[in-house]
C-alpha cells in the first residue's frame, strides 16, 4: 500500500491495491476520521487532505466536530434490509415507495446529521419544513406526511437495532386534536341504482361497439363487486375456479361461494343472491377455462368516466370514489338490512372493530330507538298510598244552587 504524511504526519494518504482513489486518515479529538478523496492524481488528493484535515480542526475548535453514523448510512442500510426482508410480504410497490420517500424526502433534509443528532425537535423541524408542497404551494396532505414519519422511524429504528442508537426520539405530532372518524365513500341505495342503470344502458348501448365487451364486463364487475363485498385487488386475483354456484341450507337461496386470496391470505366469502346473474354472463361471455381470471383488465378509466357522467365521483362530505367504494357500499347495504356485523367482518375478511369503526357510526338503522328510547319507571313518593284499598275519597263537587 503506498502512503505519505502531510502537515508534519498529522495527516496520511494512502492507496490501496483494489482502488484508483486516494484515501486520507488523520486522529482528531481522540477519534479516527478517514475519507476518500476520491482522487486518481496524487497532487490533487494532497490539496484535498489538507483542506479537509483543516476544516475538521475548524469545527473541533466549535465543538461541531461530529461522530456516529450519518443519517444517510442508516437509510441505505434500510432500503437494503427492507427489500430482502420483506420480499414476498409486502407489496414491491409498497418498498419501491417507501425507498422513495427516504431518498426524496428524508436523506436530502437529514444528511448533514448522525442518526444521534435527530431529536424530537429535528422531527418538528422536517414536519414544518414539508407543511406546504413546494410544487403546489398547498398544505402537504396529512397521509403523505404520515407516511413520511412512518419511513423516518423506520430508519430510525434500523439504526436501533445496529446499535448506533440507544434509543428512538418522540416523533408524535403536536398540538394534534383527536381527529375525527370520516367515513368511507359509499352508495347510497338511490346512488348505487343509479350507478348500475348507468353501466346497464352503456352495455347495451356503448359509446363505440369496438367497446361492447369492455361496457358488458364492466357493468358485471360492478354489480359482483357490490354484492359480495370482494376489495379491488381480490376480485383482480380472482380465477373462475375460485367461485361455485350453490344453494344455501339456511336460506334456500342460490348464492356464490368465493374462495378468496388478498392481503389477508386465503378466505372465504358468501355472496348475495345478486351476485349469480352477473357471474353466469361472465362465464357465458368469455367460455374461460377454470384458471382464468373473471377480470383480467383493469376498470379503473371506465369507473371513473361513468362516475364523472353521472355526477357521482364525489360524495356529499368531498370522499373521492373508487372501486373500494363498492366494497363499502356492499358492507352498509348489509347494515342497513340488519345483518350481524360479526358476520359481515368475516365474510368480508376484517375485524368487528373496522367495521364499526368506519362503517357502522354512519348508518342510522344500526341504531335502536327502542333501546335508546327507554324511560325508568318513576320510584313511588314515600308515605302515599296508591292502591285502590287506601286511595284517598275523591272531593265532592260544591253545589251552587
Amino acid at each position: 500500500m503506498e502512503k505519505h504524511s502531510l502537515i508534519g504526519g498529522k495527516v496520511h494518504i494512502y492507496k490501496r491495491p483494489n482502488s484508483r482513489h486516494w484515501q486520507c486518515s488523520t486522529y482528531l479529538d481522540g477519534k479516527n476520521w478517514r475519507v476518500s478523496t476520491k482522487e486518481d492524481s496524487l497532487s490533487r488528493a494532497k490539496d484535498f487532505a489538507e483542506d479537509w484535515y483543516f476544516e475538521l480542526r475548524g469545527k473541533s475548535r466549535v465543538g461541531e466536530l461530529k461522530s456516529g453514523k450519518t443519517f444517510t448510512a442508516a437509510a441505505e442500510l434500510f432500503i437494503r434490509e427492507f427489500k430482502a426482508i420483506t420480499a414476498g410480504q409486502r407489496s414491491p410497490k409498497y418498498v419501491e415507495n417507501q425507498a422513495l420517500r427516504v431518498r426524496v424526502h428524508l436523506i436530502p433534509f437529514f444528511e448533514s446529521l448522525t442518526v444521534g443528532e435527530i431529536t424530537a425537535s429535528k422531527v418538528q423541524d422536517y414536519r414544518v419544513h414539508r407543511a406546504i408542497d413546494p410544487k403546489t404551494g398547498k398544505p402537504l396532505a396529512w397521509s403523505t406526511l404520515h407516511q413520511e414519519i412512518v419511513a423516518l422511524r423506520q430508519v430510525l429504528k434500523t439504526a436501533l437495532r445496529h446499535g448506533w442508537i440507544d434509543h428512538l426520539p418522540d416523533m408524535s405530532a403536536p398540538y394534534r386534536s383527536s381527529g375525527k372518524v370520516g367515513h368511507r365513500a359509499w352508495f347510497s341505495p338511490k346512488e348505487y341504482r343509479q350507478l348500475y342503470q348507468a353501466t346497464r344502458r352503456r352495455a347495451k348501448e356503448p359509446l363505440n361497439e369496438r367497446w361492447r365487451w369492455e361496457s358488458e364486463q364492466f357493468h358485471d364487475y360492478v354489480l359482483f363487486m357490490a354484492n359480495t363485498g370482494l376489495r379491488p385487488d381480490e376480485a383482480a386475483r380472482l380465477e373462475y375456479r375460485d367461485v361455485t354456484i350453490v344453494k344455501d341450507e339456511a336460506t334456500g337461496q342460490v348464492i356464490l361461494e368465493i374462495e378468496v386470496r388478498g392481503k389477508r391470505g386465503v378466505g372465504f366469502c358468501k355472496s348475495t343472491s345478486g351476485a349469480v346473474v352477473p357471474f353466469r354472463r361472465l362465464r357465458a361471455r368469455n367460455k374461460p377455462q377454470l384458471t382464468d381470471r373473471l377480470f383480467p383488465h383493469n376498470q379503473r378509466e371506465l369507473l371513473n368516466a361513468v362516475l364523472e357522467e353521472e355526477g357521482l365521483k364525489f360524495d356529499r362530505d368531498g370522499n373521492r370514489r373508487t372501486a373500494y367504494s363498492l366494497r363499502h357500499t356492499y358492507i352498509c347495504l348489509r347494515l342497513m338490512e340488519g345483518a350481524d356485523i360479526y358476520q359481515i367482518a368475516k365474510n368480508c375478511r376484517t375485524s368487528v372493530e373496522m367495521i364499526e369503526k368506519y362503517y357502522a357510526t354512519h348508518i342510522k338503522t344500526t341504531l335502536d330507538a327502542a333501546a335508546i328510547n327507554v324511560r325508568r319507571q318513576r320510584p313511588e313518593r314515600p308515605g302515599r298510598k296508591t292502591d285502590e284499598k287506601h286511595r284517598p275519597a275523591a272531593r265532592k263537587p260544591l253545589d251552587k244552587r
